[in-house]
């Protein structure tokens, strides 16, 4: 598969990039758990079908110390008991945030309590965030049809 477009050849996606990956580097600097990120990241990707973005994260994910059978459950995480509760409350969270146009009422407030018990303010923003930066990123993948399958760890960072 090729794809559709090649943003680095691009002078506006450059521009654009530059600021959008600065976006992505305060994130993994932020107060939320690494392995967090990386859980999170991956669901809303799993969800939008990113390919590309499931290869980065599930690479990410290992190489960080991520075990094999926890990637392999992110998608099932309700019926896995590899989760902490507070990855379970990030991993609700993000998909309430990534299915908001099918979801009548977008992220419930049941759902936000369970994720406020454990993240503080400064955490939950980066959350939210970072779960708007995922939808973003799959979305421009999607799209332009990246191909998926040759990254290499760190390769963005």
């Amino acid at each position: 598969m090729d794809a559709r477009l090649n943003y680095f050849a691009s002078p506006t996606a450059g521009k654009a990039f530059k600021h959008f990956l600065s976006a992505g580097k305060a994130l993994k600097e932020s107060a939320l758990p690494a392995s967090t990120q990386e859980l999170v990241s991956l669901r809303v990707s799993q969800i939008n079908g990113c390919a590309v973005c499931i290869d980065m994260h599930t690479k990410e994910a290992a190489a960080a110390g991520e075990t094999a059978v926890r990637l392999a459950l992110v998608g099932a995480w309700r019926e896995a008991t590899v989760f902490t509760e507070a990855e379970r409350a990030a991993l609700e969270l993000a998909e309430q945030g990534t299915r908001v146009a099918d979801a009548a009422g977008g992220v419930g407030d049941e759902v936000w309590a369970r994720a406020a018990r454990h993240y503080d303010e400064e955490q939950l923003t980066a959350l939210v965030i970072l779960i708007a930066f995922m939808n973003t990123a799959n979305r421009l993948n999607i799209i332009a049809q990246q191909p998926a399958g040759d990254y290499q760890v760190g390769q963005y960072h």
